[in-house]
């Protein structure tokens, strides 16, 4: 019994951090109750335009991959003070060679090497398609310094949205093709051999649109985000779960019946007691970015046997305090595997 209570009590001194779009923060939350703590990173702090990946690194520090949407400039990775939230600086610097074009999620590996994936782009110039291809970018996690590119030749179009190390070392990372919304890819990078497969590839079954977060449950499986294919009015935003080791698609938890008002989600982490978070992302106005859904802006908190969810955080239409959430992270997630460590600080 001894051991149980130290280990509630240190789920009670952990927090939850949500980066949110709608006014460039980052938010602090208590994962057991979802009671909002407070804005640990004030808006527009380090030129915060559209934060993305959030980890907190192997010395507490929170970092925060930096989209800069809207900015005439690169992407790039804040840091910032894990106790306080002041800002520490870029750590990988927009202006600098090999920065990210536009940066989402972000993983730092055990030998402190930080990992982005650059989503690139896709636009229309004179009635021509143009696709600026992403990359998964490597970095120093002290200095920002640029490491290189992951090999993904004889892959195209390449544009990544997120990433995560799985249970056996390699790196799983989603992919989208920007012209075509109803496409969607899991590579498996190996990162010794230099190689990579195509660990999970959409089809009529699966339905994997678009997808961006993706982490390793409990039980092993791989969960990852997707959305509703716009032509199908049957079809859902969804979280899809496939088979870990083999890539077979086994089940879905939809985030809302056919037909009702949408939620889609861009992240999704595992926490404490084995529940998966879920922030709503959306809908919201792509050009203002104001939230405009009804359940835009809550968090839920699902049990993924059931596929029941409790909401944590109420929708900002109904007064939350996020507006469009996107990534998310606890003090305790790993940076590598984004697994829950019950341990990570012992002391709280």
């Amino acid at each position: 019994m001894e051991n149980q209570k130290e280990e509630d009590r240190c789920f009670k001194c952990d927090f939850l951090y949500i980066g949110d779009a709608f006014d460039d923060t980052v938010k602090t939350f208590d994962p057991e109750t979802g009671k909002f703590l407070g804005t640990f990173v004030p808006p527009n702090s380090g030129n915060l335009h559209g934060p993305r990946g959030l980890i907190i690194n192997h010395k507490g520090n929170l970092v925060v991959s930096n989209q800069k949407v809207g900015q005439p400039e690169n992407g790039d990775v804040l840091k910032f003070i894990g106790q306080t939230g002041a800002l520490l600086g870029e750590l990988v610097r927009s202006a600098e060679p090999g920065s990210p074009l536009a940066p989402r999620g972000i993983v730092l590996s055990n030998n402190n090497v930080l990992f982005v994936a650059d989503i690139g782009d896709f636009f229309i110039k004179d009635d021509v398609p143009v696709d600026v291809p992403g990359a998964v970018r490597k970095y120093n996690g002290t200095s920002g310094v640029f490491l290189g590119n992951l090999n993904h030749s004889g892959f195209s179009p390449f544009h990544p949205r997120g990433l995560v190390f799985g249970p056996d070392g390699l790196l799983y990372v989603s992919v989208v093709d920007l012209s075509d919304p109803n496409k969607g890819w899991v590579l498996r990078f190996n990162l010794k051999s230099g190689g990579y497969d195509l660990f999970i590839v959409s089809d009529n079954k699966n339905n994997l649109h678009r997808p961006e977060g993706l982490v390793f449950g409990p039980d092993g499986n791989l969960y990852v985000t997707s959305f509703k294919n716009l032509d199908d009015p049957n079809d859902t935003d969804k979280i899809l779960i496939f088979d870990g080791k083999t890539g077979k698609f086994l089940d879905k938890i939809d985030l809302y019946a056919p037909g009702k008002p949408r939620a889609f989600a861009q992240a999704l982490l595992f926490g404490p007691d084995g529940k998966l978070f879920v922030p709503i992302t959306g809908p919201f106005d792509n050009v203002t970015g104001a939230p405009t859904g009804k359940f835009t802006g809550s968090v839920r908190r699902y049990n993924v046997h059931t596929k029941k969810f409790k909401e944590i955080v109420l929708p900002y239409k109904k007064c939350g305090p996020l507006g469009v959430p996107w990534y998310l992270t606890f003090g305790k997630t790993n940076p590598k595997t984004l697994v829950y460590q019950h341990d990570r600080d012992d002391t709280c």
